[in-house]
């Protein structure tokens, strides 16, 4: 602000001194003219006072034929030497009066004062032109009012009032040529200061403001490209790592394949993944997740070499890829190598760390020619190295190419599906065990294919979650489930509530509340009616995806929430609270044989204290035994669900199962008899 400040006084000074010099010159150059005009009518005077006493002469020499054309003459050369004064005496603004006819250097001086008197000459020699002209009129008869009475012979034209005229127009021209001069040098000298006054204060405000003001300019230059620069980085690379990021390997990974391509080289592309970081985060906490991947970023930079391209594709992903890959067998070495390296136990804070890392490897050209293709095969490879148990590589294979092509089709099918609405909604009831009454209802979501008949939920499902169709899925079953509910609800048939599985991709859409609300609403079922599961996972997810402010926003409108598979994840103990949570299902993996493991049977006995303790109900799932029914009776979980109580039905069966299970009403019988 001083800088900007001192600026503008800077440049308001520079411009009225500018001003000033403008002003001066124009000044100067009226005044040059009007000088130049007194001096051209002194010439004038000079010349006319010369002309009257020469006419004079020779009007008095003329015969009477040319004395008339030479009185004319002098007569009009009288007359504008008289109007020529007039004008004279009004641009000095001549004043008889003025102490300045005292000054010797004066013009008043010259017109009113010794040894010129010039205003007393200029007025003689005017009155006697007058005179003569009007004598020599009388004379030849040519006056219109009589002529001069006194005689012609008496008129003469004094020539020594003629001479004196003549030089106190001299003096007279020498004083306004001196008086000129002497306002022009003043002026000039002025003038001359203000131009170096305006270059002193130029230069004082490149020193004190233009020059600071550069530097701040030069300084936010500087600071400008190194966040230009910055920012150019940021682009392409990860901001905990520093390796490239997916935006550097999306735009130059086709250029290294023309490369290898030009060169006829292998190019092998390796992805990893680690295989326990999940479990460090939640046992050691984020910031060590955070280490562990930054020390697996120095040690693939470590174990690659200067050509090879390291990339974090996000997470626990990363891609090495290997210019000049060779043979396989140099590869398969290759690989070995990174994943020793990588796999050696990283300490953070004391603790000892062993994330393992597995790996997938497609190489160019024998497994894809094009960067998405070799990606997802390299991906391919990878799920199936983490299959075989982790911590080791494999090789994309012709194995994964048919499962691959299977799983195009599949994803294929999934998309027709959709777009026909083919998935069904099967309906597992929820029952009491102490009284038998029905707590609610599971909708679950099943596919029969057109040509290969029903595909299992396990097999669909995670290809429709990877190519990130479940949401879609996800809200035809919503849909069917909610409607189904609603025509339950008005023919009276009792349900309890119905559950919904909820994946944290259909959470995650931003309008999943709306969709819900308004599925509700068309459909005329209540939202205390409707219970979502979610996993453990989504739970987990923090503020940051806006799934725990819309899991709040949907409670809040009275829909229930489930914690499903409770258990078998890592949710923390403080999400466990009735103000989240409504009710708890117990995985399957802790009910099945729990007649027989007193393990399972301790942790079941567990959950249900806890949730009994927080005011949370409870339901345990998977129960497929009178065994296993007998003794989660006697641990007091009363919900269950399972094959032993029904098994998942379509729309029909299941209303024929729920109208079959509904409470028997008394019928009155009317006696009717005579009275006798």
């Amino acid at each position: 602000m001083l800088i900007k400040a001192g600026y503008w006084l800077a440049l308001l000074i520079i411009a009225a001194m500018v001003m000033a010099s403008f002003i001066l010159l124009q000044q100067m150059m009226a005044a040059q003219r009007h000088d130049e005009t007194l001096l051209d009518m002194v010439s004038t005077q000079k010349a006319l006072s010369q002309r009257i006493v020469f006419l004079a002469s020779a009007a008095g020499a003329a015969t009477r034929d040319q004395q008339p054309a030479l009185v004319t003459a002098f007569k009009q050369a009288t007359a504008e030497f008289e109007k020529n004064y007039d004008l004279l005496l009004e641009l000095v603004a001549a004043d008889p009066t003025s102490p300045e006819r005292f000054d010797p250097e004066s013009v008043q001086n010259v017109l009113f004062a010794k040894p010129f008197h010039l205003d007393y000459f200029s007025v003689g020699l005017i009155a006697n032109g007058e005179r003569l002209v009007s004598g020599f009129e009388s004379q030849l008869g040519m006056a219109t009012d009589g002529g001069y009475k006194g005689g012609s012979e008496r008129v003469k034209l004094d020539a020594s009032v003629a001479n004196a005229t003549l030089s106190g127009y001299a003096a007279l021209g020498q004083r306004i040529s001196a008086k000129a001069d002497a306002r022009s040098d003043t002026l000039l000298n002025l003038h001359r200061t203000l131009f170096y006054a305006t270059i002193g204060v130029i230069v004082l405000v490149a020193l004190f403001i233009f020059r600071p003001m550069s530097n701040a300019i030069l300084r936010k230059t500087r600071e400008l490209m190194d966040a230009r620069n910055s920012m150019a980085f940021i682009a392409v690379h990860d901001g905990l790592t520093g390796l490239y990021n997916r935006t550097f390997l999306t735009d130059h990974f086709d250029t290294l394949i023309k490369s290898a391509q030009r060169r006829r080289e292998r190019l092998a592309v390796v992805q990893l993944d680690l295989d326990r970081f999940k479990q460090i985060n939640d046992t050691l906490g984020h910031a060590a997740g955070d280490y562990v991947l930054v020390v697996t970023a120095q040690r693939m930079r470590d174990a690659c070499r200067a050509s090879d391209l390291s990339v974090r594709l996000g997470g626990d992903e990363f891609v090495m890829i290997l210019n000049g890959a060779g043979g396989t067998e140099d590869i398969n070495m290759t690989a070995k190598r990174i994943l020793t390296q990588i796999n050696e136990p990283i300490i953070f804070q004391g603790a000892t760390v062993l994330p393992g890392v597995s790996a997938g490897i497609a190489v160019y050209p024998v497994d894809a020619d094009n960067a998405q293709n070799l990606l997802v095969h390299a991906d391919l490879a990878l799920y199936s190295a983490k299959k075989q148990g982790g911590g080791s590589f494999s090789f994309f294979s012709e194995e994964l190419r048919r499962e691959l092509d299977h799983r195009k089709q599949l994803e294929h099918d999934i998309r027709t599906a959709i777009s026909e609405k083919e998935f069904e909604v099967y309906f597992q009831p929820q029952v009491s065990l102490s009284n038998g009454t029905i707590s609610g209802v599971e909708a679950l979501v099943r596919w029969r294919h057109v040509e290969r008949g029903a595909i299992a939920p396990g097999e669909f499902i995670p290809v429709a979650e990877k190519c990130g169709l479940m949401p879609e899925i996800g809200r035809i079953v919503i849909a069917k489930a909610i409607n189904e509910a609603a025509e339950w609800k008005r023919s009276g048939i009792a349900f309890g509530r119905l559950a919904v599985n909820v994946s944290g991709s259909e959470l995650r859409e931003p309008d999943f509340d709306a969709f819900l609300f308004d599925t509700l609403e068309k459909a005329g079922l209540p939202p205390e009616k409707l219970s979502l599961e979610i996993v453990e996972s989504v739970i987990l997810d923090d503020e940051k995806t806006g799934i725990a402010a819309k899991l709040r926003h949907i409670r809040a409108a009275g829909v229930h929430l489930e914690l499903d598979d409770f258990g078998t994840g890592y949710a923390s103990l403080s999400h466990v609270n009735p103000n989240e949570i409504d009710r708890l299902k117990i995985d399957r993996r802790f009910v099945q044989n729990i007649n027989q493991n007193g393990d399972n049977t301790k942790i079941v006995r567990a959950i249900t204290e806890l949730a009994r303790g927080l005011g949370i109900s409870i339901v345990a799932e998977g129960a497929e035994t009178e065994a296993e029914l007998d003794s989660l009776m006697a641990i007091g979980c009363d919900q269950v669900q399972g094959y032993s109580i029904a098994f998942p039905m379509p729309q029909e069966k299941a209303r024929e199962w729920l109208v079959a299970r509904a409470p028997r009403k008394a019928r009155l019988t009317v006696l009717q008899g005579s009275l006798a």
